[in-house]
């Protein structure tokens, strides 16, 4: 309400407008987000805009003095703030602006429900006030969630200026430009704020194909606390038929800031019937809409867009049985039974991708809606990476944030089973998700089905991981996978969806991938998206058979959308790639068996490299194709310290040399690279590592570490030698696995499954350095520090190795023991070399080392600590 008092004829200005908002946010021509109903839980600042005209404009700039004070109403009318501006007011402004506000930084903390208003003085003198609203429906208002209203009907008719009586409407999708003068929007809301009376002010807006604002009705109403529905009509035109033009339009609409929903229409040569599709905003997506496809649907609609979906049997028959039961309680309810237990909502979907869990749980919001079980029915979809959390304190935030972004639907956990890691893994942050899930389903606010979905058996790992989970789950429902005759349906329909028609050709062809897809399939087959990916795929192969078929005059609508059997053969799931011809690189090769060969000892695994060399050398001289043709799966057995990683690393550049491979590089990793910490996730992480490797090699360093604790439900290694296995055979000769370790550890390693014997093609034995080999090991690194040995420390250092040598048992580390030798040996040169005057040194002093520097190398067996002491009686 406005109240205007006459200004004084001598006064330098006239009043405009006193408009009121909260949002801080410009728009354009100098507006604001202006309204007069506000939610006190997300309300700061309330602020009053006072316009006024400048009678002196453009001839003398002139100060003025503005009073803003606010009251409540139900205080008796007690001032909440009074605001005085002293503005100078320039000859260049035609309409000054004044805009102050009064409120809390802190949102939810000044402002408490009830009816106030502003009052506004220029010069002392009273030109205008205007009431506005605080509501509180008890929790904040925000895009997702609306705790004062929901849409339930949004439709169209045409009438004259003062409306048409319900009784009289026609609903209309599609509008006649020569016959239509203004165009109603017809608006049912559900009442969700009974608590109390409220006011609703809703904005009704009306764009054109350009998105220009056609027309704008704000409605201010009074709801009843005993109201269940709130209806409202908003219309925009004239009197004059032929005020629309043809064209594109749509109706929005507004509530405190919040797009409700949006109803695109058309207006064309003639009226049709019907109702248009009502379109919501996707949370968390600005810009994106959905259609509302149960906008209007009653229970039995419900149930019958169920029966629709294609196969899933047994799971319609649970879902109606359900409902059912659902009803039967709420009867009972009704008649007075006390129910102990409140209704149990909660549901676990077992089965492969594709089977239809997502769809059937988006219904069961819906089904749950309807029955009044949950406010909204919407379905917010996650899974681990949106719930668990990188640090300690993070994981519980972000569930409560998702528990109440689901809160009024369906929270859907894909994959659940990734939350529950091995039993004994008590640092795992999904532990922690769990327990909040147990005891939000156990003592929460309510208004929220949990649903988890994932693979059968890791899903009864999940359920078993906490004690509450089981029963807190009643509902268990299994997704079986489609049977070809019901993915061939599910063919068809994919096809009308995407407006394409299979030729009867085409139709057999598509039929015959889908049982063959059927055969071959293994858990992880996509069912419906492999169909769907089926007829896209043969969709883009018409459209760039469409496209190249030149010289044609005319293409018809049938050859745009008629797939034919070539269409369809064109589809390769496992596409061979032609192989790139790689030439030897001999300056590589070169390079790498200098290497090869400089490298002390292990004569035999240089004779198998130099065979190896020779006979890629005849296959390329004959012409045979040696890229991705050799399978050399490799295991590297032998003690600490003999060079297993060294000759790894040559040996695969000289594949990269010879063209045995593409890429020619290795990814070096061990258990911990392989082994994730829950169920489900190593396959994947192993999946991952072997991507990187695809074209080279990886090195699985003490690959028998994968082995331990065979049997036993917590440890994973199994999965990872069961994912390498499968991919050795499926991709064999796209990248090769070099296994490591010692002998014995390897020995039991390749037992444990029978596969791992038959893919290693060979098998490089690292033997024991001898002490001469070791010696000259030794000698090599002091070399390379440019050091050098005397004789008598020579023949010091050599039998000590050897005593070395005959004392060594499996921890004997080789040369790795050999260089800890070397650099103690160092050590105490540069001591003895720094306890002398260093002018007195000559390069020979620096650069030698004699017997005192070798001489702390006794041959002591108690000194040597690769060597355990055994429990038991002492021999002499």
């Amino acid at each position: 309400m406005i109240k205007s008092d006459k200004e004084s004829e001598v006064s330098n200005f006239k009043y405009h407008e006193l408009r009121l908002y909260s949002s801080t946010e410009w728009l354009a021509d100098n507006r604001k987000k202006y309204r007069q109903v506000f939610d006190r839980h997300s309300t700061s600042y309330i602020y009053a805009e006072l316009s006024f005209y400048n009678k002196l404009f453009d001839r003398e700039s002139w100060e003025v003095t503005v009073d803003l004070k606010c009251y409540a109403v139900k205080r008796n009318n007690r001032e909440m703030c009074s605001l005085n501006i002293k503005r100078k007011v320039s000859k260049y402004d035609p309409v000054v602006y004044v805009r102050e506000g009064w409120g809390n930084k802190r949102e939810g903390v000044f402002w408490k429900r009830g009816t106030y208003y502003w009052e506004a003085f220029i010069d002392g003198q009273k030109v205008a006030s205007k009431y506005f609203y605080v509501e509180d429906a008890g929790m904040s208002l925000s895009s997702d969630h609306n705790p004062f209203l929901e849409l339930e009907s949004l439709k169209l008719y045409e009438g004259q200026y003062d409306d048409v009586a319900e009784g009289d409407r026609s609903y209309y999708s599609k509008f006649s430009s020569e016959e239509t003068r203004y165009i109603y929007a017809d608006i049912v809301f559900q009442n969700k704020n009974l608590k109390s009376d409220w006011q609703c002010e809703l904005f009704t807006k009306y764009y054109n194909q350009a998105r220009e604002l056609k027309g704008q009705i704000i409605r201010l109403q009074q709801v009843k606390k005993e109201d269940d529905r709130i209806r409202l009509t908003a219309g925009w035109g004239s009197n004059v038929k032929g005020s629309w033009r043809k064209g594109h339009y749509s109706v929005e609409l507004v509530f405190m800031d919040q797009l409700l929903a949006v109803l695109p229409f058309e207006v064309g040569d003639e009226f049709e019937e019907g109702v248009g599709n009502v379109q919501f905003p996707v949370t968390g997506a600005p810009g994106l809409f959905q259609a509302a496809g149960d906008f209007n649907g009653s229970f039995d609609e419900l149930m019958g867009r169920l029966d629709e979906l294609i196969g899933l049997e047994e799971i319609k028959k649970q879902v109606r049985d359900h409902a059912r039961y659902i009803r039967f309680l709420k009867l009972r309810k009704k008649k007075g039974f006390k129910e102990k237990e409140n209704i149990n909502v909660h549901s676990v979907f077992i089965g492969n991708p594709g089977t239809g869990k997502t769809t059937v749980a988006k219904m069961m919001g819906k089904l749950y809606k309807r029955m009044g079980l949950l406010s909204k029915g919407h379905v917010h979809e996650v899974d681990r990476v949106d719930l668990v959390g990188e640090y300690i304190g993070q994981t519980a935030p972000k569930v409560k944030e998702t528990i109440e972004k689901a809160r009024g639907g369906v929270l859907f956990i894909d994959e659940a089973y990734a939350l529950a890691r091995a039993n004994d893994d008590t640092k795992d942050f999904g532990r922690e998700v769990i327990e909040i899930l147990v005891k939000e389903m156990s003592n929460g606010k309510g208004d929220l089905a949990v649903i988890v979905a994932g693979y059968p058996k890791e899903m009864k790992y999940f359920l078993d991981s906490n004690p509450g989970l089981k029963s807190r789950f009643k509902h268990h429902f299994k997704f079986d996978d489609y049977l070809p005759q019901e993915l061939q349906k599910i063919a068809r329909f994919a096809a009308a969806e995407k407006e394409v028609v299979l030729s009867p050709e085409a139709e057999m062809a598509v039929d015959k991938i889908i049982v063959d897809a059927y055969r071959e399939r293994s858990r992880s087959f996509g069912n419906a998206r492999f169909v769907y990916d089926l007829i896209e795929k043969a969709k883009i192969n018409l459209g760039l058979r469409v496209m190249t078929e030149e010289g044609d005059p005319e293409i018809t609508i049938q050859k745009l959308e008629t797939v034919l059997p070539v269409d369809v053969e064109k589809i390769n799931f496992s596409k061979i790639k032609q192989s790139p011809k790689i030439p030897i690189d001999e300056k590589l090769l070169e390079e790498s068996l200098v290497e090869l060969n400089s490298l002390i000892g292990m004569e035999n695994i240089k004779r198998e490299i130099g065979e190896l060399v020779d006979l890629v050398r005849y296959y390329h001289l004959v012409g045979k194709d040696v890229l991705n043709k050799l399978y050399l799966h490799t295991l590297f057995v032998g003690n600490p310290g003999t060079g297993k990683t060294t000759v790894a690393r040559i040996l695969t550049r000289i594949y990269k040399a010879l063209g045995i491979l593409e890429r020619g590089h290795m990814v070096e990793t061990d258990r911990q690279g392989l082994v994730a910490g829950f169920v489900g996730q190593t396959a994947l992480k192993t999946a991952e590592k072997i991507e990187e490797a695809h074209g080279g090699v990886l090195f699985i360093d003490e690959a028998y570490s994968l082995n331990t604790n065979q049997g036993s439900s917590g440890d994973f290694g199994n999965e990872v030698i069961q994912t390498i296995l499968k991919r050795m055979e499926d991709n064999r000769g796209m990248f090769f696995v070099f296994a490591a370790g010692y002998p014995e550890n390897m020995e039991a390693f390749l037992k444990a499954n029978p596969g791992l014997h038959s893919r290693f093609e060979k098998t490089l034995k690292f033997e024991d350095y001898s002490p001469e080999e070791l010696a000259l090991i030794a000698e090599k690194m002091i070399v390379d520090e440019n050091l050098q040995l005397t004789g008598p420390a020579r023949e010091h250092l050599l039998r000590y190795l050897e005593f070395v040598y005959q004392l060594r048992d499996k921890y004997f580390g080789n040369a790795r023991t050999v260089r800890n030798i070397v650099l103690d040996v160092i050590k105490n040169h540069n001591l003895r070399l720094s306890r002398v005057e260093v002018d007195s040194l000559s390069d020979r002093d620096r650069r030698e080392i004699n017997l005192k520097d070798v001489s702390h190398l006794k041959l002591n067996k108690d000194q040597l600590v690769f060597t355990r002491k055994a429990i038991g009686f002492g021999r002499k």
